[in-house]
This record gives C-alpha cells, structure tokens and sequence, in this order.
C-alpha cells in the first residue's frame, strides 16, 4: 500500500500479530518499513502466520491479561495496533469469562501500560455486534448499542475503555468495528471459524456447508485488505480520531444464500447448502454506514464483496 510512508521507522506493537488479521497488519508494515513487534499467546494465532518473517521482528510470546507482559510490549514502542482477542460470538457464549479476560482485561492493562509510556495513538479492534439486532440499516456509530453475547459486550466494553482513556488522559485511541472481515489465513477448521473460509473449504470437497437459519441472514463481509489500509489510515490522520468509533465495512449487504451462489459460480459447482437452527447470540441483518470513516481516516473500500472473494481464492493456498 501506498501513502504511509511517515511510518517507516515507527516502532509499531501489534497485539495478536500471529492472528489471521493481526499477521497481515505485520506484513503490510514491514514492507513500509516499520520496525514491528509482536505479541501473541497463540491462543487463537498461529505461529506460522508470522514465522516467514521470524527474523524482522521482535516476538513477545505472552498474554496481556497478565499486566507485566503488557509492560513488556507496550516498552519503547510509538504506536499500537490491538487485535487481541478470543474472537467468536459462540465461542463467548460457552467460555464468557475466557473472553472477557482476552478482550478487557488485556485492554486495560495495554492501555494503562501505554499511558505511563506515553505511546502516540492506539487503533483497536471492535466489532459490529456492538449494535445487536436492531432492524435500522444501515448501522452508524451514534446508534443505539444493544450487545447480544459475552463477545459484543466485551467489545463494547473495549472501545468505551478507548473513548474514556482519550479523554481523561489525553490519550489518542481510535476503535475500528469491524464488519465480519475475510481473507487468507483464516482457520476454516474450527467450530468456530468465520462463514466464508468454512463454506469454501467445505464445498471445494463438495460437501455441503450448513446455513443456520433460512439464509436471508445479509452481512457486510469485508474483505482483509481494506481492514488493513483503515488501520493504517487511522495511525496516520490528522483528524480528529481520539476516542472516536468508525465503521470498517464495504456498505453492501451479502446474504448467506448469495454467498453460497457466489462461491458456486468462482469453483464452476452446484451445491446446494444445508439449513439448520437459528444459533443464539447471532444477529439478523447487517451493513454499516462507512462515511464516518471515509471523512475522519480517508478510508476507502479496497476491494468490493466480489474482488475481495475472488482475491481469497487466489491467496488462501490452505484451502487448496
């Protein structure tokens, strides 16, 4: 990516950096040129992830529930991109104190570590569940919040932490929801994994993937590189960002009958998916609004639904 050029050099923490979003966050800074570190308890993170690049950076493994190895990180660092998280809506919903522990008590002890150490700005990692099942489309940030699972109800937690550190310490801390990211690198073989990587992996075998619910669930699947350009955008603005909650999105809703069609049509097959229950915590519609963030970062969508599929199966050399 081009334009971020004012970051080479930067000493840059990412937080979950082994992690299917945290490793392309790692890549992408250093071919700027940043000097990178990473931590990761590779709870949920794979050490593969970022072992090619082994040798470029600084490899904390440790968890930052645990408020000394938060020290550690944080430590001669200027800026930080926190991923780190047990993801997963379901997966809270059978482990909520494991999730609250990954996601706020890591937080706060991050942001009280950069506190003392005075680190320039934090770009977080939230999620759209914070909004819930509201029926009003699209989801902007000044909208009622209504979490549904442990998972949401962290996340909430987490950016509320950012907005109330900006403002009572000074500190510059930017929240990203993001909008059920996709990419390479993604675990499709978890009970818990995201929809796509799972639906291809399955129906590249031809089995037919499982669809909870009737199918007219819509999401507004992102695809990885514009999450990773609006983390980047939101290290560098001029802006106003402190304390504020942008949407990460393309704008378009996606329904997962559309997806099964679509992932169809890229392999040449025919297979029809399978229905099953709806599951409890899982929200019904939705699609963000993005012009908060086009305004505040300059964010830009990347890739559209279909690019940023049709780019996953040409990079995602694990489901092959």
């Amino acid at each position: 990516m081009k334009g971020f050029e004012e970051l080479k050099n930067k000493r840059i923490l990412v937080t979950g950096g082994a992690g299917f979003i945290g490793s392309h966050l790692v890549e992408e800074l250093l071919k700027i040129g940043a000097k990178v570190r990473v931590v990761d308890n590779l709870s949920t993170g794979k050490f593969k992830n970022i072992e090619s690049h082994i040798n470029e950076i600084e490899f904390i493994l440790g968890d930052l529930s645990e408020y000394e190895i938060a020290e550690q990180s944080v430590k001669d660092v200027e800026y930080i991109l926190h991923q780190a998280a047990v993801p997963s809506v379901p997966r809270s919903v059978k482990d909520p104190l494991r999730t609250n522990r990954s996601i706020v008590t890591s937080t706060v002890n991050l942001f009280e570590a950069a506190r003392k150490e005075k680190i320039k700005r934090i770009v977080q990692a939230s999620s759209s569940s914070v909004y819930g099942n509201s029926p009003t489309l699209p989801k902007k940030e000044d909208m009622y919040l209504n979490p549904l699972s442990p998972y949401a109800v962290a996340k909430y937690t987490q950016e509320t932490y950012g907005r109330v550190f900006s403002s009572i310490y000074g500190m510059s801390i930017v929240s990203l929801r993001y909008f059920n990211v996709f990419g390479s690198r993604q675990d499709p073989n978890s009970e818990y994994s995201a929809v796509i990587p799972k639906f291809v992996k399955l129906m590249m075998k031809d089995k037919k993937p499982t669809i909870y619910g009737d199918g007219e669930t819509t999401r507004d699947f992102t695809y990885i590189k514009n999450v990773v350009g609006a983390n980047l955008k939101s290290l560098v603005s001029r802006k106003k960002v402190s304390g504020e909650f942008l949407n990460v999105a393309c704008g378009e809703r996606i329904s997962l009958n559309e997806l099964v069609l679509e992932i169809n049509k890229i392999m040449g097959k025919n297979i029809k998916p399978e229905y099953g229950p709806g599951r409890v915590g899982d929200v019904k519609h939705s699609l963000a609004d993005i012009e908060k963030a086009k305004d505040l970062i300059d964010y830009e969508v990347l890739f559209n639904f279909k690019a940023g599929l049709k780019s996953f199966f040409d990079s995602e050399t694990d489901l092959k």
